[in-house]
């Protein structure tokens, strides 16, 4: 028999959600995009579903996913997934990471190719673009950017470049300067990024489960911060394994605060905190002749 869910919040909901439909929710989250839900977002689950049975004037749990599941509509595939996928970011997070990068990009010859892999509303990528362009000294350094998620919705307020301008109140305000416009009128209270910066980016969609990623290497360096959190080891494994050709021999994998990548693979050696490279014995793309 199923019984339904019991919390605090119980008295507020105005759909059924058993265990058997969280137990769904989990079992089709992991297989689309290799998340691992545990138990406490139970609540999480709930609210932000809600929202899509709202929308498609569904009255069921069950009703919900038995759609998902006959694989008859896509967009809402899209929408499951977006629903589910959590999106913290900030400007120059983790700011141990970008001094590292700079020298970095500093010691390399040629075109350089960077991939900001869970880019979220593209703070990410653009705090990268924003180091190479004052470690180069110019607008346009000879690098590109290539900044992913499988968050569509994201992906879109990424690629406008606008933000609120509290986002930017712990930056300098020499950066400011040099990389944002602030809105007036209608748009005041607003920043946005400079043209020069978003040409530096290139947004694309791309589930890091999928069969086929829509990015080439060899890449000088790859961003996956914070996200392999949400996975499983073995899932964390099979994604690091797909890094390696995708690197150059002397590239460089930068990792979120709480992940560890030691205990899923052996590809990467700790170059730094939170900073890998290739493990020789594994070698990555190789260098031109």
């Amino acid at each position: 028999m199923n019984t339904v869910l019991k919390t605090p919040a119980d008295a507020a909901k105005i759909f059924e959600f058993t265990p058997r439909d969280f137990a769904r929710v989990r079992a089709l989250i992991y297989k689309q995009a290799g998340i691992s839900l545990g138990e406490s977002k139970q609540e999480m689950v709930y609210s932000r579903l809600a929202r899509r049975l709202r929308a498609k004037g569904l009255s069921t749990f069950a009703e919900y996913l038995d759609r998902l599941e006959s694989g008859g509509d896509s967009e809402e595939w899209v929408a499951f997934t977006n629903a589910l996928t959590t999106n913290l970011t900030s400007f120059f997070r983790e700011a141990h990471h970008f001094p590292v990068l700079a020298e970095h990009v500093l010691n390399r010859k040629g075109p350089l190719s960077i991939w900001c892999s869970a880019s979220s509303t593209g703070e990410e990528p653009y705090s990268i673009a924003m180091t190479v362009c004052e470690a180069f000294g110019t607008l346009a350094p000879p690098v590109s950017i290539v900044a992913t998620d499988i968050d569509t919705n994201v992906l879109e307020t990424a690629a406008k470049g606008v933000y609120p301008i509290e986002r930017i109140d712990k930056m300098a305000q020499d950066r400011v300067k040099r990389f944002f416009q602030r809105g007036r009128g209608e748009r005041s209270g607003l920043v946005r990024v400079r043209p020069e910066l978003q040409q530096l980016v290139t947004f694309k969609p791309l589930n890091l489960l999928a069969g086929n990623w829509p990015v080439s290497g060899p890449f000088d360096v790859i961003f996956c911060r914070n996200v392999m959190i949400y996975f499983d080891k073995p899932t964390q494994s099979r994604i690091l394994t797909r890094f390696v050709p995708l690197m150059k021999p002397d590239g460089l994998l930068f990792a979120g605060h709480s992940e560890n990548f030691m205990y899923a693979t052996d590809a990467f050696k700790l170059r730094g905190k939170t900073v890998y490279e290739l493990d020789p014995r594994h070698g990555g793309a190789r260098k031109p002749a």
